[in-house]
């Protein structure tokens, strides 16, 4: 029989050696940190600056993140893809390092806005979702190929993947639920909207971009010189133009009210959500690169999707528009604190 002893809730050398992988080796100079975080929101703001001032023609918005989404950010990840050494690292752990993550936030939001706000469940839905819903097409691919390299960019398009998907189908879901129970209206149902998920999937640039460029590498194919000479621009402007272009939508959101409860789902999307990350990450022993996209993609602002599912829903839109200016203002801060930890 083995008898529980009071040192065993205290890590062995192999587990210090573990957690000292996830955390600051040196403090290193921060401008290396500024370097790489301040551009980021830098182009954000231009992006605003732009749209703000009209500069561009109305619509311009639209057109540059069609753009982004449709050519420059897919021909990014193919390539990412197609040069990558994936090596033998699991991506359902990397998967599962992410969503526990999700999951833990997103629960919690919904309970502080229920239980202590006293909201109905419609917008305790969106309150944990504006905390755990993070933008990491438009935000976290730049970041993280500026800040942690090739490698980085392999596990965050990897859940990206599946990232959007789930995160929407889970949203609709419990918001059709949550309806039903406030308005009495008739739910969709899980099947309908998982086939409209599926259906939205398997359309995507991004998810074909994965694909089309993890069968490249798994065949073994190389680019001719001519192709790289065509893709390589492409994906170098590729993170520019996506923070220029998020920049310009973010000009339609506003703090609109509920600033309480934004403060509150603002501190869970950059603070709690990546910290559960890291520990998850930790927990599943992830590669130190992977565990640093995963948790700059979570400590990054609020993605507009928690905007469109309150918009759909008619409940919560003042509590997500506030959120995502609310992350996006305070997220240069945070996002250089977890990368300076990161180190």
């Amino acid at each position: 029989m083995h008898w529980f002893s009071p040192l065993s809730i205290f890590p062995t050398r192999a587990k210090r050696a573990k957690l000292r992988s996830f955390l600051p080796r040196s403090p290193k100079a921060v401008s290396a940190v500024l370097l790489s975080v301040v551009p980021i929101f830098v182009l954000i703001l231009l992006g605003w600056v732009l749209a703000k001032a009209r500069i561009l023609k109305a619509g311009a918005d639209a057109v540059l993140g069609e753009l982004v989404f449709k050519i420059a950010l897919p021909v990014l990840i193919f390539r990412t893809f197609a040069h990558a050494n994936l090596g033998e690292a699991s991506a359902v752990k990397l998967w599962a390092a992410y969503f526990i993550g999700v999951i833990v936030t997103w629960t919690a939001g919904t309970f502080i806005a229920r239980r202590f706000f006293k909201r109905d469940a419609k917008v305790g839905v969106i309150a944990g979702l504006s905390g755990a819903f993070a933008n990491n097409v438009f935000i976290g691919l730049p970041l993280v190929d500026s800040f942690v390299g090739p490698d980085g960019l392999v596990a965050l398009s990897l859940l990206i993947a599946v990232h959007l998907p789930l995160m929407m189908m889970a949203g609709l879901i419990l918001m059709e639920r949550a309806a039903a129970k406030e308005d009495g209206t008739a739910s969709q149902g899980v099947v309908a909207v998982g086939r409209l998920v599926v259906r939205n999937l398997v359309r995507s640039p991004l998810v074909i971009a994965v694909v089309v460029g993890l069968l490249f590498n798994l065949l073994g194919f190389s680019l001719p010189r001519i192709a790289s000479a065509v893709i390589d621009p492409i994906a170098q402007v590729a993170g520019p133009l996506a923070l220029l272009s998020i920049g310009m939508t973010l000009e339609k959101y506003s703090l609109r009210g509920e600033l309480n409860l934004a403060a509150m789902s603002t501190s869970f999307k950059l603070l709690l959500l990546p910290a559960v990350v890291l520990a998850a990450s930790w927990a599943l022993a992830l590669p130190r690169d992977w565990a640093m996209a995963l948790v700059l993609n979570a400590s990054i602002p609020t993605g507009v999707n928690a905007w469109l599912v309150a918009e759909r829903f008619k409940a919560g839109q003042s509590l997500a528009a506030s959120t995502i200016t609310l992350t996006t203002l305070l997220g240069v801060v945070t996002v250089s604190l977890w990368a300076w930890g990161l180190q």
